[in-house]
C-alpha cells in the first residue's frame, strides 16, 4: 500500500491492482447498475483494502441526488436537554444510514440564518430545527425544497412538519403539581419575555393559579437567560422581596442555579422553598435535592423526527408527545417531605 500513500487512490489504480476495468469497479462499489461475478468482487473489494481507496462523497452524492447527510440547528448546544435531545437525533440518524452535521446558534438568530445557509449549500438531505426565538428562518428552507422538520410548537400557518409537546400544558401541570402539595404562594423564575416558549410556560404558570383561586403577583415573576447562571441570579433577586413558598423554574438549567443560590443564603429546597422545573433530564435524578421535573419523551421524538424525513413526501404533520412529570425531592414528594 505505501506506493499509493503519497498521493490520492483512485478507481483506476482500484482497477490496476484488481486487473478489472473501472467500469467494475464502480459497479462493484455501487452494487450496480450490473452485476458482478463473485470471484470479481472479491478481487475488486481486496484491492481497495490493499490501497486504502476511499470513494468521493462528492461525487457519489451529484450522482445519486443523495448525500446522506442531515442538518440538525439548535439555539444552544451547551443546554442539557438540547445536548440529549441532539444526541439521540444523532443515534437515529446513524441508525438510518445518515450523518448529523451540528449547527450551534449560540443564541444568535443571525448565526442560526448563516448555518441554515451553510448546510444548505452543502445540499443535507433534511434539516431539523429548533429556532432561537420561534421565529424561524424557513423562507431559505422552503426556498431550496429541502425536508424540514422543527422541534418546537409551530403554527400552521408556517406550513412545515413539526415534533412537540404542549409546553403551555406541561407549565400548567408543573404548577398544578405545587398547588396540590397546599402552597399558595408560588412564583416563576422564566425565560427572556422576548422569546415565545417563554410567553407559553408563563401561561401555564398563569393559568394553574387562577385556576385555583390564587394570586398572580407579577412582581414573582423573575425573567432570565435558560441558564444556571440566570437562575442563580434570578433567585437572587427574588430574596429581595417577600419570599415565595413555592417556585417553577421554566428549565432544569435554572432550577439548579436557583437551588445554589437558595443554599448560599440558608434556605432548604422543599423546606424553606418548593421546587418544580420544565425540561428535566438525567441530571435531575443527581441533584440535591433531586428535582421534580417534566421531561419530554427525547428518544420517541427523535425517531419520529429522523422517520419523518426517511419517508418525507411534502405533506405537513404535526406530532405532539406526552411529557411526563416526574417527582422528585425539590417538590416535597420523596422521602424528605415538607411544609405547606
Amino acid at each position: 500500500m505505501s506506493q499509493f500513500r503519497s498521493r490520492r487512490v483512485t478507481r483506476t489504480d482500484v482497477a490496476r491492482e484488481a486487473g478489472t476495468s473501472v467500469a467494475v469497479v464502480s459497479y462493484v462499489i455501487n452494487n450496480g447498475p450490473r452485476p458482478v461475478a463473485p470471484a470479481t468482487r472479491e478481487r475488486v473489494l481486496a484491492a481497495i483494502e490493499k490501497t486504502g481507496y476511499r470513494p468521493n462523497g462528492i461525487a457519489r452524492a451529484l450522482a445519486s441526488g443523495s448525500t446522506q447527510t442531515y442538518g440538525l440547528v439548535v439555539p444552544d448546544i451547551s443546554n442539557p436537554f438540547i445536548s440529549s435531545m441532539a444526541r439521540a437525533l444523532q443515534q437515529e440518524a446513524f441508525a438510518d444510514g445518515k450523518v448529523l452535521l451540528l449547527g450551534d446558534a449560540g443564541d444568535d438568530r443571525n448565526r442560526e440564518r448563516e448555518l441554515i445557509n451553510n448546510l444548505l449549500l452543502r445540499q443535507v438531505d433534511g434539516l431539523i430545527y429548533t429556532s432561537v426565538d420561534r421565529r424561524p428562518h424557513l423562507d431559505l428552507i422552503q426556498a431550496s425544497a429541502t425536508p424540514c422538520v422543527m422541534i418546537d410548537n409551530v403554527p400552521d400557518s408556517l406550513n412545515v412538519c413539526s415534533i412537540q409537546v404542549n409546553e403551555q400544558q406541561a407549565a400548567y401541570q408543573a404548577t398544578r403539581h405545587l398547588v396540590e402539595h397546599g402552597y399558595r404562594d408560588i412564583a416563576v423564575i422564566c425565560g427572556p419575555l422576548t422569546m415565545l416558549n417563554t410567553l407559553d410556560r408563563l401561561c401555564g404558570w398563569r393559568r394553574a393559579l387562577q385556576e385555583a383561586a390564587l394570586n398572580v403577583k407579577d412582581e414573582w415573576v423573575f425573567s432570565t437567560d435558560y441558564t444556571r447562571a440566570g437562575g442563580y441570579a434570578a433567585a437572587l433577586q427574588m430574596l429581595q422581596g417577600p419570599l415565595p413558598r413555592a417556585l417553577f423554574a421554566t428549565n432544569e438549567q435554572q432550577a439548579l442555579g436557583c437551588i445554589r443560590a437558595l443554599s448560599e443564603h440558608g434556605l432548604r429546597v422543599p423546606e424553606d422553598v418548593a421546587l418544580v422545573c420544565f425540561n428535566g433530564t438525567q441530571a435531575s435524578h443527581f441533584s440535591v435535592p433531586s428535582l421534580t421535573a417534566v421531561r419530554q419523551p427525547v428518544e420517541r421524538m427523535a425517531k419520529a423526527a429522523i422517520a419523518m424525513l426517511r419517508t418525507w413526501n411534502g405533506d405537513v404533520r404535526h406530532d405532539e408527545f406526552a411529557f411526563e412529570l416526574q417527582p422528585g425531592e425539590s417538590c416535597g414528594c420523596g422521602t424528605r417531605g415538607a411544609k405547606s
